[in-house]
Formats: structure tokens, sequence, C-alpha cells
């Protein structure tokens, strides 16, 4: 056995790259609840991860500020913060600033200093504001030191850091919060250090996306999105996922089923089998957008207000399952972390590999059916 083991692993390497854990949860009737059902999911998928990262991204957390961008910011020197709290003052109006609460918790140590503004544009100087607030967050997460704007949008957020995803939850007291939609993550960091700006969600504006994968497209993906404002700093391959679902869904508008095909195209020789109309526009897809193809295993969660959407690699290298509940949406890499907090699914199944599975705000749960390997009734 030990000489089989040097064979399959000659160099002893014990690397993990199946691992981490996503979660996602949405009541597509948009009501509001804890999120202490999608901690003891991520949790009960705590072998997947290492302490290294862990996080959540919460969906409808601050009506009373519903129409502000909220900020979440990261800071490691408190010359960090008082810049970037200069800069916030000269291009925002400043609504409301406040350390994000927090409690101690024995297995997080030398967190950073984690802030949040609600922040209104008085002045775009004519550009559309969601892309006026972009470009601020690429000039401070690019030209201050030692300061991470980690969550943008308006009324949701982010939460992350170094620590497994229940230490994290605890940590940033999450169970005083309520959204209609919740995403987690466990990390396994790979290729890349474990720190707390390269925990997943990643996030902008409020774009959020959690992955468990390995992109090896990651070198060309960055260079595509760098021609068209994008700066990935946070030093973990899915910041470009983040950056390329906002270009592709809020810049360029394409839906979410055309994104998937940017995403997870079909291979050449699927595309000549299609009928004409089908194969000119994945045609065009791969010419306009083929640096944007994610190579190599991933399975990911992408949210943004009023919608989750779940999305593998062609070939399912990453796992992902469906759950579905009434008006209850769950995404997980494990059907046991689901019936954990929801033991009598309506449905369960194993979606087909590059195929998206979309829930909405008052619609019922599109998914494609074909190709199926599960479900229960």
């Amino acid at each position: 056995m030990k000489e089989l083991g040097r064979v399959n692993n000659a160099y002893g390497d014990d690397k993990v790259i199946d691992a981490c854990s996503i979660f996602g949860i949405m009541d597509t009737s948009g009501r509001g609840f804890s999120g202490e059902g999608i901690i003891r999911a991520i949790a009960n998928m705590h072998d997947r991860g290492n302490s290294l990262g862990g996080g959540f991204a919460v969906y409808g957390l601050y009506p009373e500020h519903a129409d502000r961008y909220a900020f979440h910011v990261m800071y490691l020197s408190r010359q960090g913060k008082e810049q970037t709290e200069a800069f916030l003052e000269d291009k925002f109006k400043v609504v409301y600033a406040a350390e994000v609460p927090t409690r101690r918790t024995p297995n997080v140590s030398s967190p950073p200093l984690v802030w949040r503004y609600f922040l209104e544009v008085a002045d775009a100087g004519g550009q559309p504001r969601d892309d006026y607030v972009m470009s601020r967050v690429m000039e401070i997460n690019t030209g201050i030191e030692d300061s991470f704007v980690f969550s943008s949008g308006k009324n949701m957020a982010v939460f992350k850091g170094v620590g497994y995803p229940e230490d994290i939850a605890e940590y940033f007291c999450l169970e005083r919060y309520q959204g209609y939609l919740w995403t987690a993550h466990g990390r396994f960091p790979t290729n890349t250090r474990g720190w707390w700006g390269g925990a997943h969600p990643f996030c902008l504006l409020d774009w959020t996306g959690v992955h468990n994968g390995e992109l090896s497209s990651y070198g060309i993906n960055r260079r595509f999105l760098e021609q068209f404002g994008y700066h990935c700093t946070l030093q973990t391959d899915t910041e470009v996922i983040a950056y390329a679902i906002d270009l592709l869904m809020r810049r360029h508008n394409l839906p979410v089923e055309m994104v998937a095909r940017v995403l997870a195209p079909p291979l050449w020789r699927d595309i000549e089998r299609c009928p004409p109309a089908e194969r000119e526009l994945l045609t065009a897809l791969r010419q306009v957008y083929g640096s944007l193809l994610l190579n190599g295993p991933f399975t990911v969660i992408i949210a943004h207000q009023g919608e989750m959407i779940g999305l593998t690699d062609r070939i399912r290298l990453r796992p992902l399952t469906v759950g579905v509940k009434g008006d209850i949406l769950y995404l997980s890499s494990e059907e046991s972390a689901v019936r954990l907090i929801c033991p009598d699914l309506d449905r369960a199944w194993i979606p087909v590999g590059g195929q998206p599975v979309i829930g909405r705000l008052g619609e019922h749960v599109q998914a494609a059916r074909e190709g199926v390997t599960a479900d229960a009734n």
C-alpha cells in the first residue's frame, strides 16, 4: 500500500484540490430569515476547510439604509483607515460610519479592524452611479496601503476572515442579522495564502461569488478584465469571477443563461452540431469573450439582489447539489448539509454541468432537468 501511495503521489504532496465548501439559501418569496441554518449547514462540511478562510454574504440585512452603498472595509493599519476615510469624505456623502460589531472568539486571532460606511453619491460626474462606485473601490484597493473594500453593494454585506466559517459567523455576530438570501464558504487554500482579504465571498457592488475549484485561466481572465478597469488585488483566483459577472451582467447586460455559456461554454465540436442560429450565437460569445472562459474545475454560487445562481464547469469536476422546499432554494457542495437543516425536501438533484440553476424573487426555480442524477419527492 505504501508503494502504491508513492506511485500515485510520488512527491508526498498533501495538497487537497477538491475541498472547499459552498452553500446558499434563498427564499424566493423575499421573506427574511436568520443565518442559524446556513451556519449549521456550512459547519457540517467542516472537513472541507482548514481554518484559513470562511465567510458569508447576506442580502436584505440593511433595510434602513436600503438605497445607500454599504462599504465594508478592512484595515491593516490606522494610517490606512485615516487615508480611506478622508477619501470617502471627499468622494461620497458619508451618512453613517461605525465599526462592524464583533465578539471575542477563541479560534479567530489577529483580525484586522473592520468598519462599515453607508454612502450616497452626490456627484458621479456624468457616470452611472454604479460605475462611479466601482471605480472608487478600485482606487482604494490599489492606491491606499493597508485598506481593502471587500463589500460595496446596497442592502447587502459580506463578512469574511481567517477561520472556519462557523468561527467567522460567531466573530461577526451573524445570528443578529436577517436576510432573504445567504451564501457561505469554507476555504481550503490551494495556490494562494490564507488571509482575511482572500477569504470568500468576493464582492463588487452587490455581486458576490463563492467558489470551490481552481482556475488555471486566472492570468488571461485577469488581463481581459483589466481592460475594463477591474484590478485584482485580493490574491485569489476567485476574485476574477465576481468582476466577470459584474462586467457581463451589469455592464454588458447579458442574461445569466448567456453568461453561463461564456464562463462554461460548450466544446467547439458541440457548437458545430447546434442549429444555425444557436451556433452563430455561441461562436460569437466564444470570439468576443473567449478570455473569460473559466478553465479548470469549478463550482460557483453567484448572488446579487433578487437572484441566486449555481453553476459548475461543463464536466462537473466539483460537486453541486440543488434542493427545493416550497419557496426555498438550497445550493450546496453536499446533499447531507442541505438535509441537516431541511430533511424533507420537495426535490433534490445534481444539475447538468455548465447549466445554471437560478432562483429569483417571485419565481419558481429554473434548472436544466436533462441529465438529472438524483431526484427526491
